[in-house]
């Protein structure tokens, strides 16, 4: 879906330009099963009729348990570097990522918060606006799994219902033998249809699955900001028949009154 006009903005990393709708991990806990962007957002991208989306940043947050990898992950995808050494977040963090999606700039920026009890006041108030929201957790430590449940409900709760896409997200994949890992999954895709979310596993160590995840983030995300753009222009647009049309601004009523056409009476 690559458009023939000159790209709007400078160019980005050829393995950050998205040319094609990203396919999902399983199709068991899924967002979207559909292969291509939607069509409105098709042609507006051939258009370049996307409005401010390729002016703004739309906001990841990725919460989770302390050292479950998510300062390795953003890390693995924003740097390609992996250290096991990480200390862990204090506060909040964050990268901007550059993106060229359907011939169209595009940014995220990523919030990487302190998975310590002691941070969370302070980590809460950056949740507020997040387009997508991805809850991490370690495939090899099950407990961290079931937290994932009460740090999806705190960042849901600063933001407003249906706002946010939700992503489910197991790390160190690596570590995990084939029968181990397959059983770690099946629960957690599990959680993820009662939380509506995407799951995805990938691990940090080797880049397994990461940039394809991200791709899939960016990818929802920005389909997602463009049709709120297209229905925000569409809904803001004088509508035959409206009085506002008819009326001089800044007249008093009866003037305003008068000069209404004849057989045009206000309800």
């Amino acid at each position: 879906m690559r458009s023939s006009l000159p790209p709007l903005g400078p160019p980005v990393s050829r393995d950050r330009v998205i040319a094609s709708f990203p396919k999902w991990y399983t199709p068991d806990a899924c967002l979207q099963l559909k292969e291509h962007f939607h069509g409105q957002v098709s042609a507006a991208c051939q258009l370049r009729n996307t409005g401010t989306v390729g002016l703004k940043l739309s906001k990841v947050v990725v919460v989770g348990d302390l050292y479950v990898g998510k300062t390795s992950l953003i890390h693995r995808f924003c740097k390609n570097v992996f250290d096991r050494d990480y200390k862990a977040t204090i506060g909040v963090d964050f990268e901007i990522e550059r993106f060229e999606i359907a011939g169209v700039p595009y940014g995220l920026q990523i919030w990487d918060t302190a998975g310590q009890e002691k941070f969370k006041c302070i980590a809460s108030a950056y949740y507020r606006g997040a387009q997508v929201i991805i809850t991490a957790f370690d495939l090899g430590d099950i407990q961290t799994l079931e937290h994932t449940r009460q740090w999806l409900q705190e960042a849901l709760r600063e933001n407003e219902p249906g706002s946010s896409s939700v992503f489910l997200v197991g790390t160190k994949k690596d570590l995990l033998s084939g029968a181990a890992c397959e059983q770690a999954e099946a629960e957690a895709v599990r959680l993820a249809g009662e939380l509506q979310a995407e799951y995805w596993s990938v691990s940090a160590k080797t880049g397994e699955n990461v940039k394809a995840f991200f791709s899939r983030v960016a990818a929802l995300a920005f389909e997602q900001s463009v049709l709120q753009d297209l229905e925000r222009r569409s809904s803001a647009q004088p509508q035959l028949g409206d009085g506002g049309l008819i009326q001089m601004a800044g007249s008093p009523p009866e003037i305003q009154e008068s000069k209404r056409p004849p057989g045009l009476h206000c309800c």
